[in-house]
């Protein structure tokens, strides 16, 4: 065997020589927008009482137009980041102590955590191991007097089953707040992910789809819910002082005010978003071409009438056909040049905050309390799936990190062909 053909992590040379470009969506067009705001010395217009700024200025308002007609709804409302705009949706729907929200565990912290913040009691149920996104079965099997809403994350770049979920809150009564961060422009039943239950919405993160360094989108079609959202956003216990017949609940309000450039660079970015998801379709359309056939390997799944703009290109390992456990496979594909694999994203419910159920203050607040009305676990086996998945099975390929041409993509597929026909050696 060749020094080409032998794996890089037993003395061959890399497929992966050149590192890969970084994703970079900004351009002039950002630059200039960003310059004219900071001309005008006009970097936020918002304040905190009733009148023309409450809701902020030129960019804020012209922003947030645009991503209503974008995303096909009727209100968007901005937010210095989507941690802020979870917050704000968990406060809108009206929640109370103690109330319960079904959850995914393989999302990041602040899913989980904005719901904490209004000291509601965090409940995960299991996910599909082809989506990554919640089961509808396992939420139905979480379902408790308690239970008030079920936060749906679109992991990875497409939707959850939409249909199954909200069948499930219909007859359950229950709110739908979609956690949409990493699926901007996806499309479900027609629909763009994220707008389908009573309120959503988008990271601005800067290493999202598009970006404006920190920040977020809320959506939704309810005039209710869109008020609440920009009061919670903007200090609501201060502008309800001349309005007695307000209903105060959760009117608790904060600084989550995104400012006058990041809106700029905003409206720029969006004109772009279509464009970048096909870039990132086509990308992913090659690598399913020539990573289809390696056995043991499942690429991503795209479920019928849905897209998926492919945040991460995420894989599963059968390791009875490959033989190889899947971190050994790891290994020898970062050797490779593949540095952005991974084989853990993250399982919420293990983490130490809710494994010792401690929050605010030391006395296990809010799971504590007398409003927490029964006592939730979050044991190891409750969410097998997701488990299983970080244990075992799962590998995944940052694609948001990088800007991927031609060759980029034709050096990733040999260099997972190399180690599949390596696979006995890695034994």
């Amino acid at each position: 065997m060749t020094s080409e053909q032998a794996l890089a992590l037993l003395g061959g040379s890399k497929t992966v020589e050149k590192p890969f470009s970084k994703y970079n969506t900004m351009g002039v067009a950002e630059k200039e927008a960003a310059i004219k705001v900071i001309e005008s010395g006009n970097l936020s217009a918002f304040i905190a009482r009733h009148g023309e700024f409450f809701n902020g200025g030129e960019n804020v308002k012209g922003f947030e137009r645009e991503c209503e007609t974008f995303f096909n709804v009727k209100h968007a409302i901005t937010v210095n980041s989507w941690t802020s705009g979870l917050i704000v949706a968990v406060g809108a729907i009206d929640i109370e102590p103690g109330d319960e929200i079904i959850v995914s565990p393989w999302t990041m912290s602040a899913s989980a955590t904005a719901i904490l913040h209004w000291n509601a009691i965090p409940v995960f149920a299991d996910i599909e191991e082809n989506t990554f996104c919640l089961d509808p079965k396992s939420i139905e099997a979480n379902i408790t007097p308690y239970t008030k809403a079920i936060m749906v994350v679109d992991i990875f770049g497409q939707s959850a089953n939409m249909l199954e979920i909200m069948e499930i809150a219909k007859r359950h009564n229950l709110k739908i707040i979609s956690d949409t961060a990493q699926a901007p422009g996806a499309i479900y039943n027609g629909r763009h992910a994220g707008t389908i239950g009573d309120i959503g919405g988008f990271s601005l993160n800067y290493h999202k789809h598009i970006h404006t360094g920190e920040g977020g989108v809320i959506v939704t079609n309810d005039d209710g819910l869109a008020e609440k959202c920009r009061l919670i956003r903007n200090h609501a216990e201060a502008i309800l002082e001349d309005r007695p017949e307000a209903d105060l609940t959760n009117m608790v309000g904060y600084n989550f005010r995104l400012g006058e450039i990041e809106c700029a660079i905003g409206r720029e970015q969006l004109k772009k978003l279509p464009s970048l998801i096909k870039k990132r379709q086509d990308a992913a359309l090659k690598l399913n071409d020539g990573l289809k056939d390696l056995k043991g390997l499942q690429i991503p799944r795209v479920e019928p009438n849905s897209t998926h703009v492919y945040y991460v290109y995420s894989m599963i390992l059968d390791i009875e056909e490959t033989g190889v456990q899947k971190e050994k496979i790891a290994e020898a594909l970062r050797a490779e040049g593949m540095a952005a694999i991974s084989t853990k994203y993250v399982n919420v419910h293990q983490l130490p905050i809710f494994q010792n159920k401690i929050a605010y203050g030391s006395k296990g607040f809010p799971w504590s309390a007398d409003f927490c009305k029964r006592d939730v676990s979050y044991e190891k086996g409750i969410c097998p799936i997701a488990e299983n998945l970080q244990e075992t099975s799962y590998l995944g390929f940052g694609m948001c990190q990088f800007d991927l041409d031609d060759q980029d993509l034709k050096n990733i597929i040999s260099a997972f062909q190399k180690v599949w026909a390596n696979l006995d050696r890695l034994k």
